[in-house]
């Protein structure tokens, strides 16, 4: 798996390389330096996993048989498309919450002399993707339909963000918009198209696959896309920091995570009172006590049910499905996440 990575990152270097020399612009020096930082530090700084499930999934579709180095290429830059994908989204992201951080860094609109930029350069990320894909793959007998793949999954997951920032007014704290519904639209949209459906979608079109006759593969993807952003809210609040490198914040935040939406659902008027009163406070003392009302209400055990029961119905329609290659895909994916610490 390192050797891969490794060439994983070599292909990025290629691409970059190409998109800093594009023909469709005059590029001048500090143009050029200024594109190139902006790629560095936001593209490739993440644990790749989104890039590298394509190439992974690909093998599995191709039985395993060992990939042809153009193969292999194509699989890599579909799999970079991804990170730039990501890479774009977060750039916008970050501005749209105020975030500091992102990896551990601050984030891109943080620095000096980017501030606002960030916003042109979120868009040039974005266009990066078209770039790549008209390079290396206009010409396929698949290029359309991985530009409306690509297309399609932006539209929804700037339309899972659209959902995630307006559920929230900034200043006017309300609990009860937060269901079980909302939460699983945003989540779903946000994040599961992307980093679930997108790369194996992007295998399927490569091994020459019509998308319209594996909507149960994305069916299945999307729920563990769920899941996997369920375990993320359950491990802010429950993971041990020191395992998952950082300190929760979605309870100071006013984040709507499954453990409010459940909390909501189990609590009593004066247990809804508490929680009204004291999420979405900065104050330790407040966060003490949602978390305490968690406990309360034994989220711990509603959380271990439900991943449980996820496990058990995901595997059975895993199973189901008459490819031995795409069962193999999917497994793959599931137990990447299944019962994860971080």
């Amino acid at each position: 798996m390192v050797d891969i990575k490794d060439k994983f990152k070599e292909v990025f270097s290629v691409l970059k390389s190409e998109l800093l020399n594009d023909p469709a612009f005059e590029f001048t020096d500090d143009s050029r330096q200024w594109v190139d930082r902006v790629v560095e530090y936001n593209v490739p700084g993440g644990k790749l996993n989104r890039g590298l499930s394509v190439i992974d999934s690909y093998k599995f579709l191709k039985d395993g048989k060992e990939l042809s180095d153009e193969e292999f290429f194509l699989a890599c830059a579909l799999g970079w498309c991804i990170e730039w994908f990501q890479a774009y989204f977060l750039v916008l992201d970050d501005i749209t919450d105020n975030s500091q951080l992102r990896r551990g860094q601050p984030c891109w609109f943080r620095l000096p002399n980017v501030g606002l930029i960030a916003v042109n350069d979120g868009l040039i990320l974005r266009n990066h993707i078209f770039r790549i894909l008209m390079k290396h793959f206009k010409g396929k007998p698949y290029y359309m339909d991985l530009l409306e793949l690509f297309n399609e999954v932006e539209f929804q997951t700037a339309s899972g963000q659209m959902i995630d920032l307006i559920t929230t007014i900034p200043g006017k704290k309300d609990l009860s918009n937060y269901t079980l519904s909302i939460h699983r639209r945003i989540v779903q949209y946000k994040t599961a198209y992307y980093s679930f459906h997108l790369p194996v979608a992007c295998a399927l079109l490569m091994a020459g696959e019509n998308l319209d006759n594996h909507t149960d593969v994305k069916d299945i993807l999307i729920e563990i896309g769920t899941v996997f952003q369920v375990q993320d809210d359950y491990l802010d609040c429950f993971g041990d920091p020191n395992v998952i490198g950082k300190d929760g914040t979605d309870i100071q935040d006013f984040k709507c995570s499954w453990l409010v939406v459940k909390a909501l659902e189990r609590a009593n008027e004066d247990q809804k009172k508490l929680l009204s009163e004291n999420y979405g406070q900065a104050d330790k003392a407040c966060i003490d006590k949602v978390k305490e009302l968690y406990n309360v209400l034994d989220l711990q055990s509603v959380f271990t049910e439900y991943e449980n029961q996820c496990h058990e119905n995901i595997m059975k329609s895993i199973e189901a499905h008459p490819s031995k290659a795409i069962q193999a895909v999917l497994k793959s994916f599931w137990k990447k996440i299944y019962q994860r610490k971080k």
